[in-house]
């Protein structure tokens, strides 16, 4: 789990949140909006999403692609509990939520880099490889 998340706002341009995204090495980012109760993600797939579809993504905002309807995992979900709800949800980053709080971001990278029991690449060899 990244305890650190990146959070964008929904008036952020989706290249905006695409800058923010690969300057931190992110797929995702929470999207809080102060005027609606509850919080949304983006991920580089709604970016992808976009782009696919001819969008202009200095143009369209995060608002319009975040996803709101989410499932929140509990900080002592197991990592199989976790990744049983991405599966069933057909996603690939689960927000961890404590009470109100955002605790972090848990990714399926999270999980396998956890199961496999490897170590994070160096930066400097981190984009020598595909990611996904």
């Amino acid at each position: 789990m990244t305890p650190l998340v990146l959070t964008v706002g929904p008036a952020h341009t989706l290249r905006e949140a695409a800058r923010l995204m690969s300057s931190r090495r992110v797929g995702a980012a929470i999207v809080i909006d102060s005027e609606h109760a509850g919080i949304g993600i983006l991920t580089e797939r709604d970016i992808l999403y976009s782009l696919g579809a001819g969008q202009n993504p200095d143009t369209e905002l995060v608002a319009h692609h975040r996803t709101s309807d989410l499932v929140f995992a509990s900080p002592d979900w197991t990592l199989e509990q976790a990744a049983a709800a991405m599966v069933r949800g057909g996603f690939r980053h689960l927000i961890v939520v404590d009470g109100q709080d955002v605790s972090g971001l848990l990714s399926m990278r999270d999980i396998v880099r956890a199961w496999a029991d490897v170590p994070v690449a160096e930066k400097s060899a981190a984009g020598a490889g595909t990611r996904g």
